[in-house]
């Protein structure tokens, strides 16, 4: 997989205004077990206002002292994620074969990088259409606030995280949802890149379109990263209701993505108003039954802190109601960007 000189590997990292996260995560990667000549980085910045650009900088002299991997800083007119990923497409060196998905607030441990090369080499061996290699992806070990806390435990609840990027999944196997994915760079280049009219979701079209060519999309839950929760509840609604309302747009052109168990809270909603308009006596029952399900999670939750009984349903209840009416609000609207990472 490697050449000898030069890097078979890029780490792509589309960034704005990150500068409390883009330290470790830079840092992170420069310290990788995997020798600097065969990995090299891409930072795209869509127009950071704060030090981010500053805190690269300092890294890439930092990188370079040390021999490290080389760092390139790329500036994105376009501003949007999927457009510094097909930018860094167009100025990849030769030699780069793989092209790995990350953004300015995961983290990894210093064996990530070689591990992902043999677990690519070893699955690749048993699906030769192998054409992506999700990972596992859990909170940061370095929690600021309690509701970063509550957020993480809400994704490993099996009525928050779902199947998606975010699943506490424990079994390796084919997916369509590979998280912070490693690429083969000529798979991405067969299906055109990414499709730079979503905003957010692109993974999840990215991947529909290669699945759609005959390739494999795989997922191991060996390899890990952190991520960076959201730390306000405030942040938690926006992001809940940019998924929803991306999510629409990608089952709009790939209808087959349907999940039904994320429509769950949408048809309980509609359930229980029609139920109330027209005057049954059980409208109340799918309202106590959600209410019910939500104190169970609670309570389930609350072995890992008191916090979480109450904290975990609040969470689950933003989510849910954030992310139907971005379902709905994604059937209505084109779509602009958001104000949230």
């Amino acid at each position: 997989m490697a050449a000898e000189q030069n890097p078979w590997l890029a780490t792509v990292i589309p960034v704005l205004n990150e500068e409390q996260h883009i330290g470790n995560c830079l840092s992170s990667l420069i310290s990788q077990t995997l020798p600097s000549s065969e990995h090299m980085i891409f930072v795209i910045d869509g127009g950071s206002t704060d030090s981010t650009v500053f805190i690269v900088n300092e890294l890439i002299t930092k990188s370079k002292a040390n021999r490290g991997p080389q760092i390139v800083l790329l500036h994105n007119e376009n501003r949007y994620v999927p457009h510094a990923r097909n930018m860094a497409l167009e100025h990849l060196p030769e030699s780069i074969t793989h092209i790995l998905e990350y953004n300015g607030h995961i983290a990894s441990d210093p064996g990530h990088l070689f591990l992902l090369k043999s677990e690519w080499e070893r699955i690749a061996k048993r699906y030769p259409l192998l054409a992506a290699l999700g990972c596992k992806v859990v909170g940061s070990s370095q929690k600021s606030t309690i509701v970063e806390s509550l957020i993480d435990e809400t994704l490993r609840n099996p009525f928050g995280g779902g199947p998606g990027q975010f699943s506490t999944f424990t079994r390796e196997g084919e997916t369509k949802t590979p998280a912070f994915a490693l690429h083969l760079r000529t798979a991405l280049e067969k299906v055109k890149g990414w499709d730079e009219r979503f905003i957010t979701s692109q993974d999840s079209d990215l991947s529909m379109r290669l699945i759609k060519e005959g390739f494999t999309l795989y997922r191991t839950p060996k390899v890990v990263v952190e991520m960076k929760r959201r730390t306000s509840l405030k942040s938690w609604y926006l992001m809940s209701h940019r998924y929803g309302f991306w999510r629409t747009k990608v089952l709009m052109k790939h209808p087959s993505r349907i999940v039904f168990r994320e429509f769950l809270p949408l048809f309980g909603a509609m359930l229980t108003v029609g139920l109330f308009v027209f005057s049954f006596q059980w409208w109340l029952f799918p309202l106590l039954a959600y209410t019910s399900v939500l104190l169970l999670s609670g309570i389930y939750s609350s072995r890992k802190g008191i916090f979480n009984l109450l904290g975990v349903p609040l969470c689950l209840l933003i989510l849910h109601v954030g992310f139907t009416i971005g379902l709905l609000d994604g059937s209505a609207r084109k779509g602009r960007a958001s104000r949230d990472r």
